[in-house]
């Protein structure tokens, strides 16, 4: 029987000056806070969990325990609330795998550190699947136990209602149906044959326990965010893996991996390499479609800017899928074609690497109490955006001490979302410019946003903005956080 939070936290802390620092939310609506207590170093902090299901977090609770019992690397959960809407679990420290391989991802070439950091972690995938799923009460997953075809059509209408049809394309839904519904029968595999299945596998949800050091391999990757796992087939966790749209992982690398994980996996199965990957990459099309569907939803409809930055990424994935691909579904193939040729989402012409590494950006974040930025190019400056028609988050309390980079005031802008309504016009002239910018060889451009104190609608706008143009075109960023005293270096992305 394991305590309520609060007696935990009685009995595991000196003091009961407790500090909560919450941690920047991903795709779920669970709110993370770091818990530790003053007088305490790091090293003894926990993590607070608030969930907005009972079940789910009771799914995760289960699982959790259960593979900690099989010596397998999850976080442990120490403490969970009467009415289990609340629990406490291990601080596996603030390094994720994405965040460990993030010079690979701008650059394109990983290195040799990071790949052995990716091939630990895909190597250890098949343990989860089978010893995990050993003995695993799938009566008590969520939402439910198996990956079946209601599933796969619940996770294609998923894109299609949250995605496809946001996007204005005409299609014919009887003949979108058909496909779906021989798709679902192609992927249904018997249960003798399933084991767990994560169903959410990527480099965001595996943290780097033991070293805060980006180029260390002396950590142990510790799987996290597991709470939809249900029983269903491999071949799905490594397609969501190895396909995460923003890894942008080479295909070398992809079939490096795919070889580690097929090794790990011999002591529990046989799978030769062709007969394998002939079936992967049907789970990699409904993998992809399926993200779409919830960047879609989170982006579209919540506008969350972190998922409408991913969706480029994500149609890339797809383009290059049916590219190389031939699939037995012949409307959803040549829908698809459309999708990925629709204006908003055709691919661009890439610059060549000397025009895209000639142009070199600066943005600011300041006050417009303390005036506006000095051009030192002596080009005169660019464009000035007044972020001071959005809502403060600087006129409560509980924000006046932090800033725009921190996930409690990301938090509220982006749950208010007039702040993420104004950046999508400022991507857009965005956009234009660095383009033009790019294709004429011009070597400096300046954005610059001002509120009222220069310290939260303003930080988190340059923050997103500096973010926004180096993942899309690659081009060198400094920021500038001015009245933060505050810089940062994206350098340019070379292939």
């Amino acid at each position: 029987m394991k305590p309520t939070p609060e007696a935990f936290y009685k009995a595991h802390f000196s003091t009961q000056d407790l500090l909560f620092t919450p941690l920047t939310q991903a795709g779920s609506n669970r709110i993370y806070s770091r818990v530790t207590s003053a007088p305490l170093p790091n090293a003894n902090s926990v993590i607070e969990v608030k969930g907005t299901s009972a079940e789910e977090n009771k799914a995760f609770i289960y699982q959790s325990d259960s593979f900690s019992a099989k010596g397998l690397p999850v976080p442990k959960v120490f403490a969970v609330s009467e009415d289990s809407m609340c629990y406490v679990q291990e601080d596996l420290g603030a390094m994720a795998l994405f965040d460990a391989c993030a010079e690979g991802r701008k650059s394109g070439e990983y290195s040799e550190v990071e790949k052995k950091l990716l091939h630990q972690t895909i190597a250890l995938l098949p343990r989860f699947q089978y010893e995990g799923g050993e003995g695993l009460d799938y009566s008590r997953c969520y939402p439910q136990s198996n990956f079946d075809a209601r599933t796969i059509l619940f996770d294609l209408n998923y894109f299609k209602y949250s995605f496809l049809k946001a996007t204005g394309l005409d299609f014919d839904e009887i003949a979108l149906e058909d496909d779906f519904q021989r798709m679902a029968a192609d992927l249904c595999v018997k249960e003798t044959e399933q084991t767990f299945l994560y169903r959410d596998f990527q480099a965001r949800n595996v943290m780097l326990k033991g070293s805060d050091e980006k180029k260390s391999t002396d950590c142990k990757p510790y799987f996290i965010d597991f709470q939809g796992g249900r029983r269903g087939p491999v071949f799905y966790d490594v397609a969501s893996f190895l396909w995460q749209a923003k890894a942008a992982y080479p295909d070398s690398l992809k079939e490096e991996l795919i070889k580690t994980y097929l090794k790990a996996l011999t002591p529990y199965q046989t799978i030769p390499y062709q007969e394998f990957r002939k079936t992967l990459h049907v789970y990699v099309l409904l993998r992809t479609l399926q993200v779409l569907g919830a960047y879609g939803f989170r982006g579209y409809f919540e506008r969350k800017p972190h998922f409408l930055e991913s969706i480029p990424f994500a149609i890339e994935n797809l383009r290059q899928l049916l590219e190389v691909d031939e699939f037995a579904y012949p409307y959803l193939t040549s829908l698809l074609k459309r999708l990925c040729a629709l204006p908003q989402f055709a691919k661009k012409e890439v610059p060549t690497v000397s025009s895209r590494s000639a142009l070199s950006i600066r943005i600011f974040s300041f006050s417009y109490k303390k005036g506006i930025p000095e051009d030192e190019s002596g080009n005169g400056g660019g464009y000035v955006f007044d972020c001071r028609s959005t809502h403060n988050p600087g006129r409560y309390e509980p924000y006046k001490k932090i800033t725009g980079l921190d996930p409690a005031v990301i938090k509220f802008l982006e749950d208010d979302g007039e702040i993420t309504t104004f950046l999508e016009s400022v991507y857009k002239l965005a956009d234009a410019h660095v383009e033009r910018y790019m294709a004429r060889g011009f070597t400096d451009l300046m954005f610059s946003f001002g509120c009222t104190g220069g310290q939260h609608r303003s930080v988190y706008s340059a923050q997103h903005l500096a973010e926004y143009i180096n993942n899309k075109y690659g081009v060198e960023i400094q920021l500038f956080h001015r009245e933060q005293n505050i810089r940062q270096h994206f350098p340019a992305k070379t292939k």
